[in-house]
């Protein structure tokens, strides 16, 4: 049986620099989801031309844009890649470059190409949680995240806040602090008895 084998992770993108290769609507696109999801993101885009809306995205964010054609020289610094251009030769060429430098790296709707996914994500204040298909089926994330989007109350942030609060006041080891939060947080998924 298949399954999902990808290891879920969240990155502080403040302290990572992300570079984006391309500027046409998938690019446009990346910028977007990274920004809605880190605002606080350090972003590059690489590209010949930039629509206006990427244009207007860059000037929300920690963006800077450089009208050039790829070359490695630009994987200096950065920590992630994502590869967005309509010439597959250069997304290819990206990916190499990447694997030689030991960057992680996403070559946009080709998973052979790809060391992670950019999957759905929901975020509600302090919860956040990814959606991954294991690349077979973005439009299934998208229903996914809707789906989450709407049974997450926006108020899951108080809860979130005010166990933090309770946590702060438990007394003893790691382990008994744990068994006192399982106890007290049992309630909130229990399923009712018919």
């Amino acid at each position: 049986m298949e399954r999902n084998n990808l290891y879920p992770i969240f990155l502080k993108t403040k302290n990572l620099h992300v570079l984006i290769v391309g500027g046409g609507f998938v690019a446009e696109e990346k910028l977007t989801f990274l920004l809605k999801s880190s605002p606080d993101s350090r972003v590059t885009m690489v590209s010949p031309m930039f629509r206006e809306g990427t244009i207007a995205l860059a000037k929300k964010g920690d963006v800077t844009l450089i009208e050039d054609t790829y070359n490695k020289s630009y994987l200096s610094g950065k920590h992630i890649v994502v590869a967005t251009t309509d010439v597959p030769e250069v997304n290819v060429e990206v990916w190499k470059d990447c694997r030689a430098e030991a960057k992680l790296v996403n070559v946009a709707d080709n998973p052979p190409y790809c060391d992670f996914y950019m999957g759905g994500i929901v975020t509600k204040g302090h919860v956040k949680v990814a959606i991954s298909t294991n690349g077979k089926s973005p439009t299934t994330a998208k229903r996914l995240r809707q789906f989450f989007e709407d049974v997450i109350p926006e108020n899951v942030d108080d809860l979130v806040k005010n166990l933090n609060e309770y946590r702060k006041t438990i007394k003893g080891d790691f382990e008994q602090k744990v068994e006192t939060l399982n106890e007290f947080t049992k309630g909130l998924i229990s399923k009712k008895e018919s």
